[in-house]
């Protein structure tokens, strides 16, 4: 499982999800171009001490994305066709996730694989960009026993 940003415009975004990839020993694949200048420096504060410990990709644009993707590509949306909570998830899923402030274009819209949207409150528009990251994330985790391994004695409540 991988999470990936289209072109995304804002870093603490950017590096709170790779603290959340990191924290779930997950994949992060960032789709370029981004919106603002993408250094050691400024993604160090952004993600505190969890940037080293993520597996990052970067990628030119989304052909070259596409070409890198093993499994399905499933785009976190509000135009989406299925709620969370009616979708099905895969080991090999890469969870897309478009940029704040543009989403993703219709040809992106398009190639997706599968379609998810984070039911919501009427009335509400979106989620921030992490926090959707992150609820979709836990959700295909849990489908997938795919959370990470843990040392600690209350990781499991048998």
């Amino acid at each position: 499982m991988r999470l990936a940003l289209y072109q995304p415009d804002i870093a603490g975004n950017v590096g709170t999800l790779m603290r959340l990839a990191a924290c779930m020993d997950v994949g992060l694949d960032l789709i370029e171009p981004m919106g603002f200048p993408f250094g050691d420096r400024a993604m160090a504060r952004a993600a505190m001490d969890y940037g080293a410990a993520a597996s990052i990709r970067r990628h030119a644009d989304f052909d070259a994305f596409v070409a890198s993707v093993p499994g399905r590509i499933v785009l976190l949306t509000t135009r989406g066709a299925t709620p969370l909570p009616y979708m099905t998830f895969q080991p090999d899923d890469v969870l897309l996730l478009g940029s704040e402030g543009a989403g993703v274009p219709d040809e992106v819209h398009h190639r997706a694989d599968a379609r998810v949207r984070i039911p919501m409150r009427a009335g509400m528009r979106s989620l921030n960009v992490a926090v959707s990251g992150a609820i979709v994330l836990a959700e295909a985790l849990r489908q997938t026993n795919g959370w990470p391994a843990t040392d600690s004695p209350l990781a499991r409540r048998d």
